[in-house]
Formats: C-alpha cells, sequence, structure tokens
C-alpha cells in the first residue's frame, strides 16, 4: 500500500493566562475541521496545539494567587485540554514550553544563532509592555503620557495595555540582516501569507519603515528558559514560542524522524492579532536555521461582540462549555466555522446562534431527515429503494447540483474558506427540501402508475442526505453517524475522497421512528438564557446610572450659558442628540478613484456588518494621492448615515477627518491596530 501524504497543520499555542472563551476557542476548531477533512481525503495527518507558560505576566500571575508559576501553568494547562477535549479536537499532540525537550532544544538553537553571529549583547532601553510580552519604540505606542515638561513618561500599548519603561543588558537578533531575503520570499511565494491583504500590512508597517533588530532576552525576572551560556538571561517569549512548532516535532533532539518527515508545516493558523510575530520573526528565526519556511500562515478575523472584542471587563464573554453542554457540540462547531469569514470578524449575538440553530440546523438539515426517513417508512415500508438516474422531471438538476457541490465544496475547502464551504453544501441542503415540494412524493403515493417516479424522489432524498453526512464530517462530529444510522447506512465507508452521490445502497433498512438531531429553539429564551451566562459588566452598568443620574439633574438645572469662553462652530446639542449619531471604527479593505471625480475616493471597508463589507465615498483625494497606502488602517465612520449617491456610486456612511492649517490640510483620524473593526465609537 502506497505511503500517506503527510499534512502538518498547528494552532498557535494559548497563553494560560485565564480561561479561554469561545473567540479563542475559534482556532483550534477552524483547525480541527482542516485535520478531519484532510484525514478523510487519506492525508496523514499531525495536528499541533499547546500552551506558552513563560514570562513575565504567568511569573506575576502565580504570585499573585500564591502559587509557583508551574503549579500555576500546570492547573491551567490541565484546563485547556479538558476544553479541547470536550470540544472534541482531533490534535495529535499538545505542546508545552515547559517540557523539558523543548526547553533543551530552544537553547540549543539560541546558541546556534548566537555562535554564527545573529545574535548580538547590547543594552536595551525602552518601553516594554507585561501583558502582550513586547517591546515597543515610542512611534509604535498607541497612546504617549507626557509630564508638564513634555518629556515621555509612559503610554499605551496598540493592545491598550499600559507600557513601562526598561532598562537592562539585553541579546538581540538582526532582524534587519534578512529584511530582503524575507521580502523576496514574499514576492515568489504569493500565497505565503493568507489572505493577501495580512502582507500588505506586515510591508507597510514594518518592513518597509525599517526592520529592527529584536529584543530577545530579559533579566529582571526568572521565569523563563535560560541562556546557557549567560544564565541570568532568560529568553525573550516569542522566541521561545515560536520555536515549539519544529521542537514538538524532535528538532534538536536525538530523534528527529517526524520532523523530517512533516516539516515543513502546511499550514499555521493565528489570529490577526499575532500575524507579524508569525509572518516577520518566525520565518527570519527559519531562515536563519537553514530551515524550509512552512507553505502557508493564515491570519483569520476575530469573532467579535457587538461591543467590540470578549473580554470580562466589558461583561460579554461567552464560554464554550456552556454552549456545548446546552446545545450539543455539533451546534457550537457549526456556529464557530460559519461564523468567521475568510480574512475578516464575525459577530457572535445569543440570538444570532440559536437562530442559526433553528434555520440551518433544524429547519433545513434536521427536518430534511425527518421528513425523508417518515415517507420512506409510510411508502416503502422502511427500505430505501435502488437510486436510478434521471427518472422524474426534477432528478437531473438536482444529481447536476450534487457533483457541482462536490466540486465546489472541496475547492472552498482546501483554499480554507471554511465559511463558504458550508454556504455551498446548505444550498444543496436548501435545493433537495425544495425537490420535496417539486416531486410532491405524498401525491405520487397515490397513483399506483407512479411507483418509479415515487421510488425515484425517496432514493434522490436518501442519496442528498448521504452525501450532506459525508460532506458535513470535518465540522460535526456526531450528527453525519446520527444520519446515516438513521438511513440504515453503514458506517465503514464516509471517506470524502472519491464520494458518489449515485452511490446509495439499496434495500437499506431506515430506523422505524426518526429522532430530531437538532430539535428548535425558543429564540428569546434560549437567549435569555446565553446572555445570564455571559460575565456580568460593572462598570457598564455604573455608566449607565451616572448617564441616567446626570440626565436627570439637567432636567431639574435651570438652563444657563454654560458654553460662555468656548470657541464653537455649531450651536451647542444635548446629549441625547449627539447620541443618535453611530459611529465604529472600519478597516480599510480597499480604495480607488471614483471615475469622473477628481475629489472623490472609493472606500470598501469592514465596518463589523452582518452582511459584509460596506461601501464609503469620500472628498479626500486631494490630499492623499498615495491613497493605496491607507489599505489596512482603521478609521472613524459614521455608519447610520442614510446612504446617497454621488457620482452614480452609493456611500453608506462617512469616514471623520480633522482640518487644520486653514483648510489647507486634511487627514483622517485613525485609531491603534488593536481595537477591532466595528467596535462602537462614544
Amino acid at each position: 500500500m502506497a505511503e500517506k501524504p503527510t499534512y502538518y497543520i498547528t494552532t498557535p499555542i494559548y497563553y494560560p493566562s485565564g480561561k479561554l472563551h469561545i473567540g479563542n476557542s475559534y482556532t483550534t476548531v477552524a483547525c480541527d475541521v482542516l485535520a478531519r477533512y484532510k484525514r478523510l481525503q487519506g492525508f496523514d495527518v499531525f495536528y499541533l496545539t499547546g500552551t506558552d507558560e513563560h514570562g513575565l505576566k504567568i511569573e506575576q500571575k502565580a504570585e499573585k494567587l500564591g502559587m509557583t508559576p508551574k503549579a500555576y501553568v500546570d492547573q491551567m494547562a490541565a484546563q485547556i485540554k479538558e476544553l479541547w477535549q470536550t470540544l472534541e479536537i482531533s490534535n495529535t499532540k499538545f505542546i508545552r514550553t515547559t517540557d523539558d525537550y523543548h526547553e533543551k532544544a530552544v537553547q540549543q538553537i539560541f546558541e546556534r544563532l548566537l555562535k554564527q553571529g545573529d545574535i548580538y549583547k547590547g543594552t536595551y532601553k525602552g518601553w516594554y509592555s507585561v501583558s502582550d510580552e513586547e517591546y515597543f519604540t515610542e512611534s509604535q505606542l498607541a497612546e504617549v503620557y507626557r509630564d508638564d515638561q513634555g518629556k515621555m513618561i509612559g503610554g499605551k500599548a496598540p493592545s491598550g495595555h499600559e507600557v513601562q519603561l526598561v532598562e537592562e543588558e539585553c541579546y538581540f537578533f538582526k532582524m534587519s540582516k534578512y529584511a530582503d531575503r524575507l521580502v523576496k520570499y514574499y514576492d515568489e511565494h504569493p500565497d505565503f501569507i493568507i489572505p493577501a491583504s495580512r502582507k500588505n500590512e506586515m510591508l507597510n508597517n514594518f518592513i518597509k519603515p525599517g526592520l529592527e533588530d529584536l529584543a530577545l532576552t530579559r533579566t529582571s525576572f526568572d521565569w523563563g528558559v535560560n541562556v546557557p551560556s549567560d544564565p541570568k538571561h532568560v529568553i525573550y517569549v516569542w522566541i521561545d514560542a515560536l520555536c515549539n512548532y519544529i521542537t514538538a516535532l524532535g528538532y534538536g533532539s536525538d530523534d528527529d524522524s517526524l520532523f523530517n518527515k512533516y516539516w515543513p508545516a502546511d499550514v499555521q493558523m493565528v489570529g490577526k492579532e499575532i500575524v507579524r510575530f508569525h509572518t516577520i520573526y518566525w520565518p527570519i528565526i527559519l531562515m536563519a536555521l537553514d530551515l524550509p519556511l512552512p507553505k502557508h500562515i493564515l491570519g483569520h478575523g476575530w469573532l467579535l461582540m457587538k461591543d467590540g472584542k470578549m473580554s470580562k471587563s466589558k461583561g460579554n464573554v461567552v464560554y464554550p462549555e456552556m454552549l456545548a453542554e446546552r446545545y450539543g457540540l455539533d451546534a457550537v462547531r457549526y456556529y464557530l466555522t460559519k461564523s468567521i469569514p475568510f480574512g475578516n470578524d464575525g459577530q457572535f449575538t445569543p440570538e444570532d446562534f440559536v437562530e442559526r440553530i433553528n434555520s440551518d440546523l433544524a429547519n433545513d438539515l434536521g427536518n430534511l431527515l425527518n421528513r425523508t426517513v417518515a415517507m420512506i417508512n409510510k411508502y416503502r415500508d422502511g427500505k430505501i429503494p435502488a437510486l436510478h438516474a434521471g427518472v422524474t422531471a426534477f432528478d437531473g438538476d438536482l444529481e447536476m447540483l450534487a457533483q457541482t457541490t462536490v466540486a465546489e465544496y472541496t475547492a472552498e475547502m482546501d483554499s480554507f474558506h471554511f465559511t463558504n464551504a458550508l454556504n455551498t453544501l446548505w444550498k444543496f441542503v436548501a435545493r433537495t427540501n425544495k425537490y420535496i415540494d417539486e416531486t410532491e412524493p405524498w401525491v405520487l403515493a397515490k397513483d399506483d402508475s407512479k411507483h418509479e417516479q415515487l421510488d425515484s424522489v425517496l432514493a434522490h432524498l436518501a442519496a442528498s442526505l448521504r452525501l450532506t453526512a459525508i460532506l458535513i464530517q470535518p465540522v460535526m462530529t456526531h450528527a453525519p453517524k446520527a444520519i446515516f444510522t438513521q438511513l440504515g447506512l453503514a458506517l465503514e465507508n464516509m471517506d470524502i475522497k472519491g464520494v458518489d452521490y449515485l452511490a446509495l445502497p439499496a434495500e437499506t433498512q431506515v430506523v422505524a421512528k426518526g429522532t430530531p438531531i437538532f430539535p428548535r429553539l425558543d429564540v428569546e429564551e434560549e437567549a435569555a438564557f446565553i446572555k445570564s451566562k455571559m460575565t456580568k459588566n460593572e462598570k457598564a452598568k455604573g455608566r449607565k446610572a451616572m448617564a441616567e443620574k446626570a440626565e436627570k439633574q439637567e432636567k431639574q438645572t435651570p438652563a444657563t450659558d454654560e458654553t460662555a469662553g468656548l470657541t464653537l462652530n455649531k450651536k451647542p446639542i444635548r446629549f441625547d442628540k449627539f447620541d443618535k449619531v453611530e459611529m465604529r471604527v472600519v478597516e480599510i479593505k480597499e480604495v480607488s478613484k471614483v471615475a469622473g471625480a477628481d475629489k472623490l475616493l472609493k472606500f470598501r471597508v469592514d465596518a463589523g456588518d452582518e452582511g459584509g463589507d460596506r461601501q464609503i465615498l469620500s472628498g479626500i483625494a486631494k490630499w492623499y494621492p498615495d491613497y493605496e497606502t491607507l489599505v489596512g488602517k482603521k478609521v472613524i465612520a459614521v455608519v447610520n448615515l442614510k446612504p446617497r449617491e454621488m457620482k452614480g456610486e452609493v456611500s453608506q456612511g462617512m469616514l471623520l477627518s480633522a482640518e487644520y492649517d486653514d483648510g489647507k490640510t486634511v487627514q483622517l483620524i485613525t485609531v491603534p491596530d488593536n481595537i477591532p473593526a466595528g467596535s462602537d465609537v462614544g
């Protein structure tokens, strides 16, 4: 038997500073979907996930809890492993950066790079974020604090975390040495970074301005991997963490057989917030080690709430264990896979979660199975008739769509467009439901001369369910087997590779009474339940109470001219008037000129809308001759203006800009990259 082709998939390794929520879980579920799909196609898959357990933040967290760092990360790693078991993640290995073999390999890698001159010792003085485990220059900070004399005294990283000034002896990596080689690799491998927009961000924001040497070590804490030749230094977390992808395969050990078999990785999937580390630092480390680079680095979007990213402080965190326990694992895995469109952010609301279960799973798929099993029992004593092509006038269309569905589904899965793959499959499910209405089997059953047509309809319905069950396997771990079992089909051959719609076993006995695999839910009741399980936001309650109090006082206080001495260009307005304006952070995805309009630029922006990107026109072409450089920037837009038409194009909002120098200069108001598109501004 020929040896199976290999396929290596990795998630980022998770930082165990807190409990993981559904946003954190997305990457692991998405990678699991890919791993299961590739196995069903006949690949030998190695799927890696794990935890990133070193760093000052972990040391401080453990100290606060009265624990040793090792005891703390042992506890957190066990929690995360348990979560992956709950979500039925099929990972091959779980690596921890505190594993002995990993620490030894990292030390070997560091000493090799030091010996060959890629690492040198110096002194670092600058700004450091403990929460991000990252150094920043002043220009990289989202906000800078200064004293009365204008001297910088602190600031905030793009993540929003405070930075502190550190000065210590440090080892540096000569990143600039490899910058040109990295850009050349980007050019020669256009699908190395997926989606391509992430590559433009890396080039424009980090490489073209000048790639700075990377600080690699710290001496102010102990929780990490020590430099063997200089033990007072702890290796900086990103070098430690990134090398897990090769040390997990035995690189740097006495047995590197797995490394030789599986490396380079086929897909390394990460959230967009850590794309820089995986597409700049990681490939440079590999280049310095003379190792091949991964085939693809995929930077996916975030699963957001209406008020932005999930966080305990906002009180909007949803945990996957709770959803799986109440609604079943298949519903959770399906929702996560469907909710983040390729390259964009997705949005979770309790109402959407419940409604998707009802519409996609209960109505479309579950009801199709219930009706099919019931009709086969009623009209053919529970036995699936033999499938013959083209018997009724509607068979050919369904058969052709089945072939098209397999081809399109496979293409979408192979290109990591999981949402599109599910959309393709659900169009087929919807078409099969329509097929029932077209053929009217209950009418055919009343006419003995329509015996063959009825057999054909029932067989086509069973074939459609069989195909759907086979294709949905990477996403759902229970429903496919339940569908096969209710249809009386054997579970042995459910491989996606070579699946044939017409290869339906005949005379199979269906179950006497089908059981709904996805019961319908009460949307209002279940949405309320999910909201009750979300972490509470005491700050929001406080702000609301303060606003209500201020409004009450305003109504009771006689009107006075509080604007005396203020320079205003427009009449003062009450807060309730201003509050009607909806502003959001939007990410610029594409910019172009508007034909026949010298002043207008046409922007395609991600505003966090469920329906995808929106278009906004802005008359700022004069001030942005190099408008392509705006791609990837985060700006502020008014999003609830009524759409208006200009020069034959529709504008669905307004971008905010600042005007100064007596109107000679206009500049878009940008916001830090860490703020998610769709976040409210107010």
